[in-house]
């Protein structure tokens, strides 16, 4: 039995059968029509030559990060770097049809995986940047430094691009105010403290990894946060755009998609993720929130209850 408030989502198949019925199956030339804003249970080897061509604005990859690990009954084994290069250009090389002559793509990873997709996209996209998160969960390492950071490479197919720096700014606290003529500089005095929007960077601090008593939390071992997916939608998919997404996993990107005025092209493998998915799309049909998101930009970890005053 869960605690009270313990929103995890955690429905096998036979308890999501409802939710598995509403998903797309793939197996032949799919209209846009008949696949949009539908999770596509499947494997996207398969399903990504089959989806229009040139009809995403933006790209975001989620994928196995080369270690071996259980996915719910679905076995991901560790590969020697060159075998993952080439996994790596093969799922690429099978989504890139899919974007727009202007699309980016934004593809996450770990330090160690980091060194193989960077040259990977080098080699056949335009690489413009580097994000590095603070993933701040994580265990201890009695012989190394604990793993707290992840990547995220930033690339576009061409020079002509979407991206609305203004979108995505953060909203810190100033610690040391400056004033001019008597007047608060680049700062706003407020009844909750003295804030700072600032441009964003590509260093991101004010993540927090799903846990239990977050409605976005599923039981997926690898899940990204809505807050995070935020920040690469809105900076790189226009509104009413389509971001594309070939390993969907619990559905981050599709929900906060969704919450945010895009559309979605969600490929997953496992039937049990797939229902994850359509139920948190159904759970923002009534909750539109992403946490760490109001008032159009991104507060810092921590200050939750500043938030919800503003809602």
């Amino acid at each position: 039995m869960k605690a009270p408030k313990n929103k995890t989502i955690d429905l096998d198949l036979d308890e999501g059968r409802a939710y598995f019925d509403r998903c797309a199956h793939v197996d032949r030339p799919a209209a846009l029509e008949d696949v949009l804003d539908r999770t596509i249970c499947g494997d996207c080897f398969e399903v990504l030559p089959l989806l229009p061509r040139g009809c995403a604005d933006l790209l975001i990859a989620d994928p196995p990060y080369n270690l071996t690990k259980d996915y719910h009954g679905a076995r991901f084994h560790r590969m020697d770097d060159e075998a993952y290069e080439e996994y790596t250009i093969r799922w690429l090389e099978a989504a890139l049809p899919v974007l727009k002559p202007g699309g980016s793509v934004y593809v996450c990873c770990d330090w160690r995986s980091s060194l193989v997709i960077g040259p990977v996209l080098e080699e056949r996209l335009r690489l413009r940047s580097r994000i590095t998160w603070q993933r701040e969960k994580g265990r201890g390492a009695g012989h190394n430094w604990k793993n707290a950071l992840e990547d995220i490479w930033f690339a576009t197919l061409s020079e002509d691009y979407y991206f609305d720096a203004a979108a995505v700014r953060q909203r810190r606290r100033v610690l040391a105010p400056y004033r001019q003529d008597g007047q608060p500089k680049d700062w706003e005095e407020t009844a909750d403290g003295r804030f700072r929007d600032t441009a964003p960077s590509n260093f991101w601090d004010d993540l927090s990894i799903p846990y239990w008593s977050m409605p976005e939390n599923t039981a997926h071992p690898t899940q990204k946060p809505e807050k995070l997916m935020a920040k690469l939608i809105l900076a790189s998919c226009p509104p009413g755009g389509v971001v594309l997404d070939p390993f969907l996993g619990s559905g981050s990107s599709a929900v906060t998609a969704k919450k945010l005025g895009r559309r979605f092209l969600g490929i997953e493998q496992n039937p049990r993720y797939c229902v994850w998915c359509e139920k948190r799309l159904e759970l923002a049909e009534r909750d539109p929130a992403i946490q760490g998101y109001t008032d159009g930009v991104f507060w810092e970890r921590n200050t939750y209850a500043l938030q919800k005053q503003k809602k």
